[in-house]
């Protein structure tokens, strides 16, 4: 010790300022390694994904017994080219609501979904159209609800968030408004597809009905921002002003870029009871819940317990992204930055 304090005061101001810094470095925990926590996605040891993206086509009560080969086909066909339209707005740094809307757009064209061109009949004979949206970075949002004769809802309701001081347009008003802002509209025989009459068909005979083939699409862009859409064409034999959890706003979509974006799927009275994407946004702000612990509530212990089915598709704003649903089957999709890109039918799929 007593050759080491000679030493030490021999050295030069600048000499002992250059060795006190290295010690410094040798000590400090995880000082020059290259890394830390924040640099990698703590649960599953990869780089945080700068976009994520995930969409839905419906949930319901349907297996791989139920779909044949070539039907199993045709809906990952469709998924597919759905996924890539959002995988191409983000990659080139798109916004998160261009990629959501886009994506829809796509799905709603798609006579396989409950949405636009596939929507199913009401008990009247006719198509009834919901849809809303969500900015996760402004919280502002748009709906429509019972709209007819507009090709794409999903643009109606971004018209109402971008375009208007409101939120909500319905019925009559809805259409007036969509066909202010100049959106496409198509004559009845447009939505009007073999598959949804047979189901109409079946309902008038029966009052059966099929709860699946709404579709949502969630995304988080190269900026941080969160977005969430979904679009309808609601129940079966739904009577006249029925409307479900898809426009609603907290029910059936929400974003924010404080926690996550949420686009469900299902029976929507039960999502509208238990306010089912919101409440997963407030178990993760409030309650401080992971988004897989979140949505796993929301479904299950909440919306499920009263007897509701259906499921959620959710992207959070570290990129993470969750499927959770109480029904076999739901047809649903996902891609981000890290890799990741899966189309899956059944819940018994591998996320």
């Amino acid at each position: 010790m007593y050759a080491f304090t000679r030493y030490f005061h021999a050295m030069s101001k600048t000499n002992c300022m250059v060795l006190f810094i290295a010690i410094l470095l040798l000590i400090a925990p995880g000082c020059g390694s290259g890394s830390s926590a924040t640099d990698e996605n703590i649960a599953g040891g990869e780089s945080q994904p700068r976009w994520s993206l995930a969409l839905h086509g419906g949930a319901g009560h349907f297996d791989s017994e139920d779909l044949s080969a070539a039907q199993e086909a045709q809906y990952r066909a469709s998924l597919s080219t759905a996924l890539e339209i959002g995988i191409e707005v983000l990659e080139s740094g798109g916004a998160a609501v261009d990629a959501v809307e886009q994506v829809i757009r796509i799905l709603e064209d798609d006579s396989l979904f409950n949405a636009g061109r596939g929507a199913v009949y009401t008990a009247d004979g006719g198509h009834e159209l919901d849809a809303s949206i969500m900015d996760g970075d402004t919280r502002n949002c748009g709906a429509v609800t019972g709209i007819q004769g507009i090709r794409h809802p999903i643009s109606a309701a971004r018209a109402v968030m971008d375009r208007s001081e409101h939120v909500f347009f319905s019925g009559h008003g809805a259409g007036l408004f969509a066909r202010e802002q100049g959106l496409e509209s198509a004559p009845p025989e447009w939505f009007d597809t073999a598959k949804a009459h047979k189901r109409y068909q079946k309902a008038l005979a029966k009052w059966e009905d099929k709860k699946m083939g709404t579709v949502g699409c969630v995304a988080l862009d190269l900026q941080g921002r969160l977005c969430a859409g979904t679009s309808t064409g609601g129940m079966t034999f739904k009577q006249h002003g029925r409307i479900g959890d898809s426009p609603v706003v907290g029910a059936g979509t929400w974003a924010d870029n404080r926690t996550c974006a949420v686009s469900a799927t299902g029976w929507g009275e039960y999502f509208i009871r238990t306010a089912v994407a919101h409440d997963i946004h407030g178990a993760m702000l409030h309650g401080s819940l992971s988004l897989e612990a979140a949505a796993r509530h929301a479904i299950h212990e909440e919306m499920g317990a009263l007897g509701g089915t259906g499921g959620v598709i959710c992207v959070g704003n570290d990129g993470t992204i969750v499927f959770e649903m109480n029904t076999p089957g739901m047809f649903r999709a996902a891609a981000n930055e890290a890799g990741r890109k899966s189309v899956l039918l059944f819940a018994d799929e591998g996320q």
